[in-house]
């Protein structure tokens, strides 16, 4: 069977303490549960969770949905970005099949990176080591104002900008990032092609934003 891996990156640094980091908890769970009960999603996606803060760590492993459990996610400490770059890089070596003469493998990961505020370490080898490893579709997040929609840009051509980091508006995100997974399954189910771009995803809610540079 073919995975669809989708990997999200969060950040839970200091700044994302209270009403924000409760918001991605409970945005994690609805993510999940809403998947669960579309039968493309479940057949094919898999979740994987880093979350950066002083170090970037893997809190879930690569997970088909029905065993998914979500992590105890804390904020505190510095914002590692590149250092979750170069993680999700190492995870996609070790955990994405790739296709071979015999098989075919697995989907190109959809990759949701989401932050409120800037790398505190040298983020542009991540991303060298995360470009090399050939993800699908790459989706930067800019939680509020003072996240730093320059280094996310670098990142991806796809950035989604919320308007405030309030529980409200990442709960919004977290819909629509569950629905873009759900449209995603369907899309290479039906289709057999990896998802192409952002247009063949759903539109965003009020309150968040779509740029492509």
């Amino acid at each position: 069977m073919r995975r669809l891996p989708v990997y999200l990156l969060l950040d839970t640094s200091t700044s994302m303490r209270g009403e924000a980091i409760d918001a991605v908890r409970d945005g994690l769970d609805l993510l999940v549960s809403t998947l669960r009960q579309d039968p493309y999603a479940l057949e094919t996606a898999y979740l994987s969770v880093i979350t950066f803060d002083t170090s970037a760590k893997q809190v879930v492993l690569l997970t088909e949905l029905t065993e998914f459990q979500a992590p105890n996610i804390e904020a505190n400490g510095a914002t590692s970005m590149g250092e979750a770059l170069s993680l999700v890089a190492d995870c996609i070596g070790r955990e994405v099949h790739k296709s071979d003469a015999e098989t075919k493998g697995d989907w190109k990961p959809l990759v949701f990176l989401m932050t409120d505020g800037a790398p505190t370490d040298s983020w542009q080898k991540g991303l060298a080591l995360f470009q090399a490893a050939k993800p699908g579709l790459v989706i930067c997040c800019a939680a509020g104002p003072r996240a730093d929609t320059k280094v996310l840009q670098a990142i991806s051509e796809i950035v989604v900008t919320l308007d405030t980091a309030d529980g409200a508006t990442i709960a919004s995100f977290f819909k629509w990032v569950s629905a873009s997974i759900t449209t995603s399954s369907r899309k290479i189910d039906l289709s057999k092609n990896d998802v192409g771009g952002v247009e063949e995803l759903p539109p965003t809610p009020a309150g968040v934003n779509l740029t492509k540079s």
